[in-house]
């Protein structure tokens, strides 16, 4: 089977461009553009009722992602990824408004976190600038997941992924990195297998 990937980063002075087939995008300078305020953002979040983003548990943090503060989507809050995180196994998807795969392998996650319930915590990570368009997509898609917003890339950096999306990358609950898959989910079963096998939870 092949896989459609998009390359990230990669190709300097091409901006993003939506639709299957074109992926390609220059580097992001920031976290997210100077458009994208509380005020701009606001009646996106709205629409997109996003479920909130985890809270601290009170379990120590260990592993990659500790100490990496990102913006939740949904509603604007800061979350430390590690301490929201720990003491649970985790999925985290990475994606990007323009990604042509991850639009459809996003509902099958929606679908598997509502299916799997509390033994796994499922994540969205937008990793573009452009939160506004992420937002808009995930209404678009039906995908109310929590997210958070990450343009600059540091959970890619700090699970070592590679120069593709979608990705996902599976963190045990121990707060290590379990697996990095950088393939999108053609089903609901694909990514219940998936989380079986590397973490030993089913689901």
């Amino acid at each position: 089977m092949v896989y459609a990937l998009w390359p990230r980063n990669d190709v300097p002075g091409v901006q993003p461009q939506e639709g299957p087939g074109l992926g390609q995008r220059a580097p992001s300078t920031g976290e997210r553009r100077a458009a994208d305020t509380p005020e701009a953002l606001a009646p996106l979040r709205r629409e997109a009722a996003l479920a909130a983003c985890p809270t601290p548990s009170g379990v120590s943090a260990a592993g990659p992602l500790t100490g990496i503060t990102l913006e939740c989507i949904g509603d604007g809050s800061n979350v430390d990824l590690g301490q929201v995180l720990a003491g649970r196994p985790a999925l985290l998807n990475i994606w990007a408004y323009w990604c042509g795969p991850c639009a459809e392998e996003l509902p099958y996650l929606q679908q598997y976190a509502q299916r799997a319930g509390e033994k796994i915590a499922v994540l969205t990570v937008h990793n573009d600038a452009n939160e506004a368009n992420g937002l808009t997509r995930l209404t678009d898609y039906g995908v109310t997941l929590p997210g958070v917003q990450d343009g600059s890339g540091r959970v890619v950096a700090a699970v070592g992924a590679p120069n593709v999306l979608p990705v996902s990358v599976l963190i045990s609950a121990d707060g290590t990195v379990a697996k990095v898959l950088p393939q999108p989910f053609r089903s609901v079963d694909d990514i219940a297998d998936a989380v079986r096998v590397n973490l030993g939870v089913d689901s």
